[in-house]
């Protein structure tokens, strides 16, 4: 009876070891046929050069220019009344050193009067940097909102699942030329805003 068992137990590991080789042989085979079928076929992948579309897009370069103008006028405006303060401020010392004011209480006024002025410097500074900064963000917003509304029109076949955003190869380090619709979608885009 030790004898069948160990013949049966014998049977059962090699049974075993063969269905075992079979089943692992053939999930090789299948895996390998998926990595050929998937490598062969285009995937529904695409990737646009974000600096490529800003530096190409009408609407985006129009938008720097105005931004780059405002930041400009700022600027300009601040140096201009930065400058008129501190000849202010100069001559006030100017005068301080000499005596030249009538009574310490002139003095003492002329000093609160030019703190004023440069505290509402510095609010205007503040002012200017956060209008710029608003500006920034609202361009921004449009400039989204643009690409969004035409990327939407662009793959409404849904031929791509995903469309990538690359900026300085950040995102897509490397990638088929097939799969960038950099230039497409400027040149879409710009027919667009051209109306």
């Amino acid at each position: 009876m030790n004898k069948i068992q160990i013949v049966i137990n014998v049977i059962l590991v090699a049974a075993i070891a063969a269905l075992f080789a079979l089943f692992y042989g053939n999930k090789k085979d299948v895996v390998e046929t998926v990595a050929v079928s998937t490598c062969s076929e285009v995937m529904p992948v695409a990737y646009l050069n974000v600096d490529s579309l800003l530096a190409n897009y009408t609407f985006a370069q129009e938008a720097s220019e105005r931004l780059m103008s405002k930041q400009e006028d700022a600027r300009v405006k601040m140096n201009t009344k930065l400058r008129t303060f501190q000849n202010e401020v100069a001559d006030f010392q100017r005068k301080l050193e000499n005596n030249a004011f009538l009574s310490r209480e002139r003095a003492e006024q002329e000093q609160q009067r030019l703190a004023k002025k440069e505290q509402e410097l510095q609010e205007l500074e503040a002012k200017l940097t956060q209008d710029i900064m608003l500006e920034n963000q609202k361009l921004n917003q449009q400039l989204g909102d643009s690409l969004n509304t035409f990327l939407q029109e662009f793959n409404a076949d849904g031929r791509f699942h995903i469309i990538l955003s690359n900026t300085a190869k950040d995102n897509v380090l490397m990638a088929s030329q097939q799969y960038d619709i950099t230039d497409a979608v400027i040149t879409g885009m710009n027919a667009r805003y051209k109306k």
